[in-house]
């Protein structure tokens, strides 16, 4: 067996086996110095006895760290085919001098790196993002900085450029300066048929590094997701959406057997613990979207849906157990009025609904219309109001459109009726309570024709002045507008909102919002079009309620300020001997 142990070691550029103990040859670091939230990064030579070295059954490498006020985070190091296979990353918390130190562990024993310590400075980062503790409704990042999601799901991230095609890097840029702050992707099957299962494809976990640190220099983040739908489909929904065949776990179970297969679990587990293991630590990872569309997959068509959100509450204690900085995990189910999954919100810290307005929603069928028929834009923008309404009504957490949008609408790509349906979209989910922007499906030249203009950049604008996550007693408030619809969130601070009018504008129309402490508020309104604030006043509610009246048609320098068909605003309480500025 010697030979062919030292065979299979050789195959996986693995460190020459010992005969006795395993031992930690060396620790190597860029530097002694980095700052909070960014990478502080081990490559360990070791001498261990091993075949797969990406299995924990056959060795580990771990290493202890401990922050400057003594609590300790044991972070797994994981095998990558390079020059020093073996790394362990890291991402301090908190100034000052940290201890650390590596272990690792084989089937002959285990073995220790001496001590060492390095030191974290302050930097302009802000660390991960976590749920608010303040009202369980918003996010913020780990030092407590506000944090609203503008973005979208960007499929291309782990694609290479082609010939004629800008580069990831390129249009990341381009969304940055257009206000997007995080993207949606998925994460493509590392375990392959090439690889087999509990080996894992350094090609595109190497992309997967590229994508994070690229989103680190841009300070965006990421939701990624672990399971899209179409791997675990052996016979659900057409074409593309069928990708077992190219999952190596076929090999010993049905794709209808997944949730429940022991030996599937023992094999997710060990992947599970590798992608913690490598991407953990990065700033730039916001979510761990641990399955798209379950309903899409044949364990749950063939009946076994309870299996299936069991399957999904085991994955999500994984990963709170593992993580060491304590990510947050999400899942949806698919986007039609009745696919609704209960078991899905409870379980994952945000609750993810998808809306695929095309599939049972109200929408005009017909394609006339006639002066009698409801506008479509008012249809729209109700089916997301109703949704998130009763997620916020039945789980008390943050609430997410976690897919939506694409051709599931009444209108088609590049009409003005799309771009105004999306603009709807972003403000309804914004003035019901949502904690990120619609999840967008998906970023392509062609979506980008009409939807990745000045409308995420505008909503960008307005929340980046809105402490979410400091808001306190956060509930929805009692609007509405004389000639349409309004909607809007109340705290103890501010109430922010949104209102509408699809059928004409909203110029002349009077918001009345009700509910609120009786005293001095400052009213600011917003031109979402325009991305600009355009009006301030300041008013008293009196008997909680307080109304204002959205301006008329503006000549300004000759040029005409017209309002349109929706305004957002914030009315900001003022305490007692504060001043109008």
């Amino acid at each position: 067996m010697k030979p062919l142990l030292c065979i299979g070691m050789i195959l996986m550029a693995a460190p020459f086996a010992a005969q006795g103990e395993p031992a930690v040859l060396r620790v190597r670091t860029a530097g002694d110095t980095v700052g909070l939230f960014e990478k502080f990064e081990l490559q360990v030579g070791l001498d261990a006895v091993f075949i797969n070295p990406f299995d924990p059954e056959e060795i580990t490498v771990t290493a202890l760290f401990t922050s400057p006020s003594g609590k300790k985070a044991e972070v797994d190091g994981f095998f990558a085919e390079s020059w020093s296979p073996w790394v362990i990353r890291f991402s301090p918390w908190e100034a000052g001098t940290w201890t650390y130190q590596v272990t690792v562990r084989d089937r002959t024993g285990r073995a220790e790196s001496a001590p060492a310590v390095f030191f974290a400075k302050p930097s302009a980062h802000h660390g991960p993002v976590r749920i608010s503790p303040v009202n369980n409704r918003y996010l913020e990042h780990r030092d407590e900085t506000p944090f609203y999601g503008v973005g979208l799901w960007f499929n291309g991230g782990l694609r290479e450029s082609r010939s004629g095609e800008p580069g990831t890097a390129e249009v990341l840029d381009e969304l940055k300066d257009l206000g997007v702050n995080f993207i949606s992707t998925i994460l493509p099957r590392i375990e392959t048929i090439a690889t087999g299962c509990g080996r894992y494809d350094q090609a595109l976990c190497g992309r997967m590094d590229q994508l994070l640190a690229m989103l680190e220099e841009r300070d965006m983040l990421l939701s990624l997701n672990i399971w899209f739908h179409s791997f675990l489909s052996e016979t659900v929904w057409p074409g593309g959406n069928r990708q077992w065949h190219n999952n190596p776990y076929r090999q010993f179970c049905k794709a209808k057997d997944f949730y429940s297969s022991g030996r599937a679990w023992d094999f997710q587990e060990k992947m599970y613990r590798y992608i913690i293991a490598r991407w953990s630590y990065s700033r730039a990872l916001a979510v761990w979207f641990i399955v798209d569309e379950v309903n899409g997959t044949d364990g749950w068509v063939s009946g076994d849906s309870l299996g299936a959100a069991r399957w999904g509450r085991r994955v999500h204690d994984y990963f709170k157990a593992h993580d060491p900085y304590g990510h947050l995990t999400t899942g949806t189910r698919s986007g039609g009025i009745a696919e609704w999954w209960h078991e899905g919100y409870r379980i994952f810290d945000l609750a993810a609904r998808e809306i695929y307005e095309a599939q049972g929603f109200p929408i005009l069928t017909d394609g006339r219309l006639d002066p009698g028929d409801p506008n479509p834009l008012r249809l729209s923008y109700w089916n997301y109001v109703g949704e998130i309404r009763k997620l916020w009504d039945g789980y008390g957490k943050p609430a997410i459109i976690g897919e939506t949008g694409w051709d599931h609408t009444f209108f088609e790509f590049g009409t003005p009726g799309y771009l105004s349906l999306y603009h709807n979209a972003l403000w309804a989910g914004l003035s019901s309570g949502l904690a990120m922007t619609p999840f967008w499906w998906s970023y392509s030249r062609r979506i980008n024709e009409s939807i990745v203009t000045s409308r995420l950049r505008s909503i960008s604008d307005f929340t980046s002045g809105i402490p979410f996550s400091r808001l306190t007693h956060v509930s929805r408030a009692d609007a509405t507008l004389s000639g349409g619809d309004a909607f809007a969130v109340k705290s103890d601070q501010l109430v922010f909102g949104w209102a509408v009018d699809p059928d004409a504008d909203v110029a002349a129309d009077t918001v009345t919002v009700k509910g609120l402490p009786d005293g001095d508020y400052r009213l600011k309104m917003y031109h979402t079009w325009r991305g600009k604030f355009f009006h301030q006043d300041s008013l008293a509610c009196r008997g909680g309620s307080i109304s204002f009246t959205v301006p008329v048609l503006r000549i300004e320098d000759s040029h005409a300020g017209y309002v349109g068909q929706d305004v957002a605003f914030i009315l900001e309480r003022l305490r007692a001997g504060s001043t109008d500025r």
